[in-house]
């Protein structure tokens, strides 16, 4: 028993001391012209590249096209809509098919692209033609797209849309105010105290 727990001992203190005397193993330099991993790049050939999917993705959607959205999309791909409406992949290209919107037209700019990896996470703005209550609406916003390498190209696993506030131009807008006061407390204010005297 004795002679087991110390050839025990002997061997693991042998694994320790051969480990810590192993020299590190060189860092690996990323490929020229590709960021390093969590990168955030605005000029560069992946910010191109991504470009390219995102227009593949916007006429697909103009041009009804399934097959090319189906290329695009992962299936596992989940869609929060500025609206806050969830969909998959597959009521996305049900939507574009069946759609009783036939004036939808959408078109999306790539910003920023960040590459984690076999993630990249793309910010960009996008506009999207549609109708309302059979009213024309052109929704702005930004987007968040999360692409998956898969099969050596990229596919959408996750995307989220955020309308921009729109202004109204025949909307009244409010007047500055001529307070003194950054706000007003009744009973409080100097205002009050005048209009008693």
């Amino acid at each position: 028993m004795i002679r087991s727990t110390c050839l025990s001992a002997f061997l693991l203190s042998c694994c320790v001391a051969f480990a810590q005397d192993q020299p590190p193993a060189p860092a690996q330099a990323a490929p020229t012209g590709v960021p390093a991993a969590g990168v955030t790049t605005s000029q560069s050939a992946d910010l191109t590249q991504f470009q390219k999917i995102e227009d593949t993705w916007s006429n697909a959607v103009n041009q009804h096209d399934q097959y090319s959205l189906e290329n695009v999309l992962s299936p596992l791909f989940v869609d929060v809509a500025a609206n806050g409406d969830i969909t998959t992949r597959n009521q996305q290209i049900v939507q574009v098919l069946n759609g009783d919107d036939k004036t939808v037209w959408l078109t999306q700019k790539v910003i920023t692209l960040r590459m984690l990896g076999d993630i990249a996470v793309a910010n960009g703005t996008y506009t999207l033609h549609h109708r309302v209550n059979s009213a024309a609406v052109d929704e702005k916003g930004v987007f968040t797209h999360v692409f998956e390498r898969l099969r050596g190209g990229w596919v959408c696993v996750n995307s989220q849309r955020t309308s921009l506030k729109q202004e109204n131009p025949n909307t009244k807008q409010k007047k500055p105010s001529q307070a003194s006061e950054p706000f007003h407390i009744p009973l409080f204010s100097r205002g009050d105290k005048d209009a008693k005297q």
